[in-house]
């Protein structure tokens, strides 16, 4: 079990941009909604509201991917403090997660342990495995009386190789994935898509709104 150190608390905010529908954004963003926390079984960094950590095209990529015909992609953009965080680039917390594995397989015991989908290129798009584990984890801290997480986040290497001879690859990134709302201090629309290109989102919105009366 990590204790916690002078440095437990990240300082400083960050940027995170969350890819979803112009609906929701719009929802959201003028303070009608708030972003509903992902549930999967699968959920990369267990459960809780993600973010592409300053990383605005990963996010637009992802919601022109995942929104349903006849809606239209969209991006918020969030001012976040990450607060109390399992910081998974932080040797510490790896180390925790590692052992909370072994609390877990022990827990399980002949049960079906959770795994991690790997597909034919060799990535691993639904995290089963890191998801129960995570969140097994958060388990362990409020049975214990520990401090509960505001937040995860981690680094991830996805996507082909950049270039012949690196390690490097097309879609590495950071994810956040919020478990305390409060950690989330203002919502925005990212700047390069306020100059006009907001209104057109409008625009074609309400005309879709229009047709369908």
């Amino acid at each position: 079990m990590k204790e916690e150190s002078l440095y437990s608390i990240r300082p400083n905010l960050l940027l995170g941009f969350h890819g979803t529908d112009i609906e929701t954004a719009t929802k959201v963003i003028e303070g009608n909604n708030d972003l509903i926390p992902s549930m999967n079984t699968y959920d990369w960094l267990g459960h809780g509201i993600y973010f592409w950590e300053n990383n605005e095209k990963r996010a637009w990529d992802f919601a022109e991917k995942i929104v349903k015909e006849g809606k239209i992609p969209a991006v918020i953009g969030a001012v976040i403090d990450l607060g109390y965080c399992m910081d998974l680039i932080d040797s510490a917390y790896l180390e925790e997660l590692q052992e909370d594995y072994s609390f877990f397989k022990e827990a399980i015991g002949d049960g079906d342990m959770p795994q991690n989908k790997v597909t034919k290129s060799g990535e691993v798009m639904k995290r089963d495995l890191d998801c129960a584990v995570i969140q097994y984890a958060h388990l362990i801290n409020l049975k214990t009386e520990q401090p509960a997480y505001d937040s995860v986040r981690g680094v991830f290497w996805e996507g082909d190789i950049l270039y012949p001879g690196t390690t490097l690859r097309e879609k590495n990134h950071i994810q956040i994935c919020i478990r305390n709302s409060n950690c989330i201090k203002g919502y925005f629309w990212p700047k390069m898509k306020t100059c006009g290109q907001i209104e057109d989102l409008r625009n074609e919105l309400e005309n879709k709104l229009n047709e369908g009366e």
